[in-house]
């Protein structure tokens, strides 16, 4: 899914470093930083509603290419320029957290343990 489907999707604000060509493969809710580090996949998004430095850091050493925050949250400035150095796309949403992952899981964007679980005959 491209970015700017992503954004089209969510209703959502591009803050910094969108290039609306940029391909997602996965999406991840969670505002738990120890959860990005275990479910995101690399190439994904980042749902969270974490606005501090941590979730960049965490998304960069993930593999994460977008972070989205829901809620409504505005990230720092120094996550912003954070994440220009890191090279993810910022994005916001109003949506809460379980209803932006549910609109792009809809419209079929994956969850990183789908690719990892067996096929189901």
């Amino acid at each position: 899914m491209k970015l700017r489907q992503v954004a089209k999707i969510l209703d959502a604000e591009a803050i910094s470093g969108c290039d609306r060509d940029t391909d997602v493969a996965t999406g991840c809710g969670c505002d738990l930083m120890s959860d990005v580090l275990t479910f995101a996949k690399p190439g994904g998004v980042l749902l969270s509603g974490l606005t501090n430095v941590q979730v960049v850091y965490s998304a960069s050493a993930a593999g994460v290419k977008a972070i989205c925050f829901v809620r409504g949250k505005r990230p720092f400035e120094e996550t912003i320029k954070l994440a220009n150095r890191k090279k993810i796309a910022l994005l916001a949403t109003k949506l809460p957290l379980f209803e932006a992952c549910g609109r792009l899981y809809k419209k079929g964007l994956k969850g990183g343990t789908e690719l990892d679980a067996a096929p189901v005959k």
